[in-house]
């Protein structure tokens, strides 16, 4: 290769340093600025009528999704497979609103689940799950409306307290039907009509009383045969004593007997 050659490639190997040097700037930037790859399939960032919205809709998961924006104001992970939600699933979330977890399958939910959403949370929506029970300090101090319809409830005093203790989205009520219960009549009817003729609570109280019940009057029925043997037992003895001692002489029998007397007494 002759000098004018060479002078004539340095220039052009230059550029191509100098380019390769800036797209890769770029991609580093791009990947810095835009961390999009952290997200899983099917989920993405947007604005709604100004809120942060991140949507994870029909995104086949199995568990709540990490590294959420926590300014995200909205947020949809309906139509998945998620099975339960374990103690502090949102922990991060501090600005969130709206929480869409239906048409899940969604079975356990981990008292705290919902700890740290108490304060801005409006709207939780838990519909078409497989909820059969849940314990109400699972939603201790959320104030957001619940939507727990369309679930395989247990109809039982858990449930009423449950009912008690959360607000209702509205049009919600109907929706939560007795897929189960401690009294075979029930089963089908929705669970508001139900208690506003039962009182599961009180109706296990009143078990819980009257087993207590039984329980004490079979220890004191115990007690009671046992005093009763005991004397007898004692009673059986001193006889066959008494009827030794008469086969005694005079002088021996009558102070055994007058210790047997004592001893009886």
């Amino acid at each position: 290769m002759t000098a004018a050659q060479r002078v004539l490639l340095c220039p052009i190997t230059m550029g191509l340093l100098l380019q390769s040097f800036f797209l890769l700037l770029l991609f580093l930037l791009g990947s810095c600025l835009h961390p999009a790859a952290a997200f899983p399939k099917g989920c993405y960032l947007s604005e709604e009528e100004g809120l942060k919205t991140f949507r994870c809709s029909n995104a086949q998961l199995t568990e709540v999704p990490r590294d959420i924006p926590n300014d995200t104001n909205k947020l949809y992970l309906d139509f998945n497979q998620i099975p339960f939600l374990p103690r502090d699933a949102f922990r991060d979330l501090p600005l969130l609103l709206e929480l869409d977890l239906s048409h899940n399958a969604i079975a356990r939910v981990e008292s705290g689940a919902f700890q740290g959403l108490a304060e801005h949370l409006h709207s939780l929506d838990l519909s078409s799950n497989r909820l059969v029970s849940v314990s109400k300090d699972t939603f201790s101090n959320l104030k957001a409306k619940v939507n727990l319809s369309n679930n395989p409830w247990l109809c039982d005093c858990r449930l009423q307290e449950l009912i008690r203790a959360v607000e209702l989205a509205a049009d919600s009520s109907g929706g939560i039907v007795c897929d189960s219960s401690t009294q075979e009549e029930h089963v089908g009817k929705a669970f508001l009509q139900v208690i506003a003729d039962t009182d599961f609570c009180n109706v296990y109280k009143k078990t819980t009383d009257i087993a207590m019940l039984v329980t004490m009057f079979g220890w004191f029925a115990m007690v009671i045969s046992y005093l009763v043997y005991y004397v007898r037992q004692n009673q059986e003895d001193a006889r066959r004593h008494l009827e030794y001692l008469k086969s005694l002489p005079s002088k021996q029998r009558r102070s055994e007997e007058s210790s047997t007397i004592s001893t009886v007494v």
